[in-house]
């Protein structure tokens, strides 16, 4: 099981030490960053964050609740409160903890935060297309394939294509238990 909980300026080190190679920032944030991933880039992503009825960015840790260890990142940006929605972005699972299924746990508890707790009509997400662990976990969270952007990105001497997924408010209550 894990809990999420705001990410702090505490959570910076680990975190850079994660990201640790230029293609794997990109795959994380797009070109949202440079590399290397540093402190001072992450206080200005932290600024005016996580507070309830104010941001329109929620940016989480995933803390495995028998051990305590922070054991991914995620977060919930972009929110629109015209259009009732919102954009999940930057997942990231801890490497010695991939295949336990926590990406979907982390995306289930953040689709539970813009659902209930934001009373969101719709959520969505891009990923990349070659991130298919990543498609796989976000598909069993219950999120829809909607498209993909075709060679929206070049990076290096390749071009990546963005799978583009959403929920709706309804599709999140369905597969809610009674």
């Amino acid at each position: 099981m894990i809990r999420l909980e705001y990410f702090t300026p505490e959570d910076f080190s680990q975190l850079i030490t994660w990201i640790d190679t230029p293609h794997l920032l990109m795959n994380w944030a797009g070109p949202m960053f440079n590399f290397p991933l540093t402190p001072d880039k992450l206080d200005w992503y932290l600024q005016d964050t996580n507070q309830l009825g104010e941001s329109d960015v929620f940016i989480f840790k995933a803390v495995d609740t028998a051990t305590g260890a922070v054991v991914g990142h995620i977060s919930l940006g972009s929110l629109s409160q015209k259009n009732s929605s919102a954009r999940i972005s930057r997942v990231f699972v801890a490497p010695e903890q991939r295949g336990r299924g926590l990406a979907t746990r982390m995306l289930t508890d953040v689709l539970r935060f813009g659902f209930e707790q934001l009373h969101l009509h719709r959520i969505d997400l891009g990923v990349y297309d070659f991130n298919e662990a990543a498609i796989r976990a976000y598909t069993r969270a219950g999120m829809h394939r909607e498209g993909c952007s075709r060679d929206i990105l070049r990076y290096d001497d390749e071009y990546w294509s963005l799978v583009e997924m959403s929920m709706l408010e309804h599709e999140w209550r369905a597969q809610q238990p009674a």
